[in-house]
């Protein structure tokens, strides 16, 4: 075993792993990157797919990027962001307001999704407290729903693998059934579709509303529960009923937002805007930890008071605004507009999902392909008839993700769903080479 390896194991407790598994897959340590690649320490190559956890927006080491960073640099790494400021973090918020969807204007900064999740939630629970609605401290979400591992976002998140042990320690929040358009309780398609089963969401409002400060929700795509993707009309029936009942709309954009759907925000789809939005992933192209939450200005005046009404917002993050992850999220701005990457990327999507349906669309355990901008979603069942699973002990998924990398693939599938979320200027010679190699592991290990 490499010793580098032996070191890691010797230390690190990898995130969201068993590390047990590591006895028969041991870590593999990476040495630099480049574009879509990424090279171990013994020189072998691996398609990056998946974005490294859907961050790394533009590839890896992009020389703009790059460039932005080591400049700010030798001006100044960081500062205390209480009662002072810097140029990177007010230009940032000026780019960000001409892409965001309208009326978002406040920002708060924060320094992962997590956070930016829980601000987004106490900043909704304090608004309504000081508007006179102190009736309202719940929250709601949707089945399948996941917004980070904090105490608040587990709370609001729905799916037992994270949230499940930690139920003593979580508030009590309302769940509400997702759309799950593969499996479609009305046996209608994500296409042509009314949302029919928006009405579990009306049914929730109709007993909770009162009492509910804000509902939260992925718009269109859940990532984690396997990427969902769901009709955009079913975001434009949620604004309406939020306005009707006085529910606050926070949107989850953390995986969603700069492009990943097609579009800047997946909001944009439905023409919405919400009244708060969490971003962070994509926001620096993965290079730095960095989130903000989003909101309008009025909830932004309800805090606004002198300091002895007891109304200012006391949350806090050591590296809010920090300038190096300013400096990168700049310059990814400016790399989306400048080169037109949004443009450039639709014909890439319908390339990378034609490419997918020719060569893996026919096997006889994809139970579905769905995809939304570059993101692609391969749902592998046992019956593609009746839409079964395989046995979670076979951790199917899990064979596919190890063959896949010893032939030079980064997948790390969502148990039995295989995706694809690429850095959004990918070449074509890179999609087919990641397609064939994802078709031979799940050729191998299902054969």
């Amino acid at each position: 075993m490499n010793k580098l390896v032996e070191e890691d194991l010797k230390y690190i407790w990898h995130p969201c792993s068993q590390m047990k598994d590591y006895e028969t897959l041991p870590p593999i340590v990476i040495d630099h990157g480049k574009g879509s690649y990424l090279y171990d320490v013994d020189g072998n190559e691996y398609i990056d797919i998946i974005s490294s956890w859907w961050c790394n927006l533009l590839g890896h080491c992009n020389p703009v990027i790059n460039a932005a960073v080591k400049e700010q640099l030798d001006k100044l790494e960081h500062v205390i962001f209480a009662n002072l400021s810097h140029e990177p973090a007010i230009k940032l918020c000026q780019e960000l307001v001409k892409v965001l969807p309208p009326g978002l204007s406040k920002f708060n900064f924060m320094d992962n999704g997590s956070s930016a999740v829980e601000c987004a939630l106490k900043m909704a629970f304090q608004y309504q407290a000081q508007i006179g609605q102190t009736k309202r401290t719940r929250f709601m979400c949707l089945s399948g729903g996941y917004h980070g591992e904090t105490i608040g976002a587990l709370s609001v998140g729905s799916m037992d693998l994270y949230a499940k042990i930690y139920k003593p320690m979580l508030m009590d929040t309302i769940h509400i059934q997702a759309p799950d358009c593969y499996r479609c309780p009305y046996g209608l398609q994500r296409d042509d579709c009314q949302c029919e089963c928006f009405e579990y969401a009306e049914k929730n409002f109709t007993h909770y509303s009162k009492v509910t400060a804000a509902i939260i929700v992925e718009p269109l795509l859940q990532g984690s529960a396997g990427m969902r993707i769901y009709p955009p009309l079913y975001l434009k029936k949620l604004r309406k009923l939020c306005d009707s009942a006085g529910v606050l709309l926070i949107v989850d954009e953390i995986a969603t937002g700069f492009g990943r759907t097609g579009k800047m925000f997946a909001c944009d789809y439905a023409q919405i805007s919400p009244d708060l939005m969490c971003v962070s992933k994509g926001l620096t192209g993965g290079y730095m930890p960095m989130s903000i939450s989003i909101t309008t200005k009025k909830i932004y005046d309800a805090f606004y008071a002198d300091y002895s009404e007891g109304k200012a917002f006391m949350h806090s993050h050591t590296y809010s605004g920090n300038p190096l992850g300013c400096s990168a999220a700049l310059a990814v701005q400016k790399i989306l507009r400048e080169d037109k990457i949004l443009e450039k990327a639709q014909p890439m999507a319908k390339y990378l999902n034609n490419k997918i349906r020719e060569r893996i669309a026919e096997h006889k355990n994809v139970g579905e392909i769905r995809h939304i901008g570059l993101i692609n979603a391969i749902e592998i069942v046992a019956d593609k008839v009746d839409k079964k699973p395989f046995a979670p002990q076979l951790r199917i998924g899990y064979q596919i993700y190890k063959t896949a990398l010893k032939n030079g693939l980064l997948l790390r599938p969502l148990g039995d769903i295989l995706y694809f979320n690429p850095p959004l200027n990918i070449d074509k010679g890179t999609l087919d080479k990641a397609v064939e190699k994802c078709a031979a592991a799940m050729e191998a290990v299902l054969s």
